[in-house]
């Protein structure tokens, strides 16, 4: 019996071409933006409720959006989609009105908010992307 020849060593494929419409990915991305103004505001209200388990509840919660935003697209602007609805609730909010009634008291809480929110988010964009399965 001949032994038989190493096999050779096949180039790696290219990922099959998305077959999401351009059309559906505006919709996951303006779904991802509604989405953070919804988590931002929530952790906006929730991180100074209940300090120190609110912080890292809402502080969770934005992880949560970030990661799962790369992870439903596949891509880095999954990541900044949800980051910028997340980003103009918290700065609207941050604001106040002309009273002095604000939402961010000011505090450690409220900056540990805004910049861990910030700072996972830039973690979570420059993760590495995703490898597509092949079938």
């Amino acid at each position: 019996m001949s032994p038989k020849p190493p096999a050779k060593p096949t180039a790696p494929t290219a990922p099959a071409a998305s077959t999401v419409s351009r059309n559906a990915r505006i919709a996951w991305y303006a779904g991802l933006a509604v989405l953070g103004v919804l988590v931002g505001t929530a952790g906006a209200l929730v991180q100074a409720a209940w300090l120190p388990l609110g912080l890292i509840l809402a502080l969770l919660a934005t992880a949560g959006l970030f990661y799962g935003g790369m992870r439903a697209t596949g891509t880095q602007v999954g990541v900044a989609a949800g980051g910028v609805g997340w980003l103009v609730a918290v700065i609207l909010l941050s604001l106040g009105r002309p009273e002095g009634d604000g939402v961010f008291g000011g505090g450690v809480g409220e900056l540990l908010f805004l910049f861990g929110g910030m700072a996972i988010a830039v973690m979570c964009t420059t993760l590495s992307r995703l490898s597509r399965p092949t079938p």
